[in-house]
């Protein structure tokens, strides 16, 4: 079969390896049918993930359909159309009775595309399938489902929910990729008074605005995010600050932007060491915190998406067939020339896109 390949740092092809098999009983094959590529890829072909190894096939974000199962799967069947959760979990260990299925001490946690092979491949094998995979409502496509591999749980768990985001709260998000354009509409879920979104491209912020709800858009080559926030607060600062990037510079812009006594929850995959300034941050009894996502949410954000309550199509904005991986990769690194948030690579067949609501 074909798959994207992780070749060194810098390097990747799409290439010819072998077919997945049944390796344990839990395990589960599934045909990829649509899937996507994560910031984090980007990060492992910078170098910035040591533990992904020459020759891995990439990727954690995929929806697809069940071909085999092992003799202990229970929860999905042979033809089950299904959701490629980028978390695993045992769902016996100490961390995953916890819900903590990313630091599954059994083999689970982040582990596609990162230390076994992962899904950017005309099929992949899925262990502890029946934690890993969730069956998809007809109503749902493909396109809408695959926002809920990553980037919707990751920003609704590590960003809204650990943030504390509240009704009437006032929520600075910086960064509109991917992510950040997530943790907007996750958001929106718990009524805050001001969502405010800031981000150096004019193209994202738009989209910020018009597509998924952001009230306030701030250019930091225009206007002053600290100065604008301040504004509309009466002098507090944000409730709760969210970093989306991933850099150092915005990790700290975010600790300026928050009021006494908020909070601060870093999305962003971190490849350099950021500074915690607690010589002036300790006295504003700020919260930080920052995490693994663990995909306990998927349930609840796949019900939402069911229910109409949740919408995920302003999120791909090029398509693709699997054959042009090496292409996809080239948009979508360079996210900004190209005005792209996600890339969708489907299997050789019509894909279908949701009607409107």
């Amino acid at each position: 079969m074909r798959a994207m390949t992780f070749d060194g740092p810098g390097r990747k092809s799409w290439t010819t390896v072998p077919e997945p098999k049944i390796q344990a009983p839990g395990d589960a094959i599934v045909r990829i049918d649509a899937v996507t590529i994560c910031g984090t890829d980007l990060h492992i072909l910078k170098g910035d993930v040591p533990e992904v190894s020459p020759g891995r096939v990439l990727g954690h974000e995929s929806v697809g359909t069940v071909v085999e199962i092992g003799s202990s799967v229970s929860e999905v069947s042979v033809d089950d159309r299904v959701l490629v959760s980028c978390i695993s979990g045992c769902g016996r260990c100490a961390y995953c009775r916890r819900a903590m299925y990313g630091q599954c001490l059994r083999g689970g946690g982040w582990v596609l595309g990162h230390v076994i092979d992962g899904v950017q491949a005309e099929f992949a094998r899925i262990p502890f399938a029946d934690h890993g995979l969730h069956k998809l409502p007809p109503t749902v496509t493909d396109e809408q489902a695959l926002m809920l591999a990553d980037i919707l749980p990751t920003s609704y768990e590590v960003g809204i929910r650990n943030g504390q985001v509240g009704p009437g709260d006032v929520v600075a998000i910086v960064g509109a990729g991917p992510i950040g354009l997530a943790a907007v509409a996750t958001a929106r879920l718990y009524s805050p008074r001001s969502i405010v979104v800031i981000d150096p491209a004019e193209s994202r912020l738009k989209r910020a605005s018009e597509d998924f709800g952001a009230d306030v858009t701030i250019a930091p080559t225009v206007d002053e995010p600290r100065r604008v926030i301040e504004d509309l607060t009466d002098g507090l600062g944000a409730d709760v600050a969210i970093e989306a990037v991933g850099i150092p510079e915005t990790f700290e812009q975010c600790v300026d932007l928050v009021r006494p006594g908020g909070h601060v929850a870093n999305i962003g995959v971190h490849g350099k060491p950021a500074t915690l300034h607690l010589e002036t941050v300790w006295i504003k009894n700020l919260t930080i915190t920052t995490g693994l996502v663990d995909t306990y949410s998927t349930p609840t954000l796949l019900q939402l998406l069911a229910d109409g309550r949740l919408d995920t199509r302003g999120f791909v904005t090029h398509r693709f067939e699997l054959d042009d991986f090496p292409k996809a990769y080239d948009v979508f690194a360079d996210a900004a020339g190209n005005d792209a948030v996600k890339v969708a690579l489907h299997r050789a067949q019509p894909y279908e896109l949701a009607e409107p609501r």
